[in-house]
Parts: structure tokens; sequence; C-alpha cells
């Protein structure tokens, strides 16, 4: 079974970059499907970046030209850096990984960005 550590959280100001890691406890491969979503209490679980093969990177509206998602296989990581956070940005952050195969999905536990003033 795999298992998801995020890092990186933690508080930012308005305007400010963070950037989170998520470390995989198996081999990555440049095929596995790597995705950031985010979670505010209450509310529904929001998809943010979705990592592919064939250099596919997608992003929601809300946070397209802002955050960048990559990996660095060599060292079983990937990460979400998020530039120009506004008090909307504010959630739990959850990191996404579906290996090659079994295609199973795994999810990370999370870790808190919070953006204030």
């Amino acid at each position: 079974q795999v298992q998801l550590v995020e890092s990186g959280g933690g508080l930012v100001q308005p305007g400010g970059s963070l950037r989170l890691s998520c470390q995989a406890s198996r081999n990555m491969l440049v095929t596995d499907v790597l995705g950031w979503y985010r979670q505010v209490p209450e509310k529904e679980r929001e998809w943010v970046a979705t990592s592919r093969s064939g250099n596919e990177e997608t992003y929601a509206d809300s946070v397209k030209g802002r955050f960048t998602i990559s990996r660095d296989t060599a060292k079983n990581t990937f990460y979400l850096q998020m530039n120009s956070l506004t008090p909307e940005d504010t959630a739990v952050y959850y990191c996404s990984f579906r290996p090659t195969f079994p295609p199973t999905l795994y999810w990370g536990r999370g870790t808190q960005v919070t953006v204030s003033s």
C-alpha cells in the first residue's frame, strides 16, 4: 500500500508563495497520475491540479496561472508551487497519487494552508 505525506503548508500573507510537497512511499514513474485537491470545512473537496504523462498538466480556473504542479521521480516526490496567494486559497490541501499499475488511487492526509494578513 502506498503512503503519501504532504508538507510545506503554513501561514502566508496575501500575495505570498508556498511550495507544497508530497512524498510517496514507493517508486514514482513518469506515467503515474499526480494530483492536488483542497477542501474547506463543510464544503466539498475541490480539484486543483493534475499531472499526467505526456507533459499534460491541467489546473482549475481558480488557480490557473498562479499554481504549478511538478514532479521529481528520483525523490518520489511531487510539488505544488503556489504564487500570488489570496485568502480564498485557504484550505487543507491533499495530494493524490495513482500508480500506472495497479491503478489504485491514494490520498495524503492533508496539510493546512492559511492565507491571511
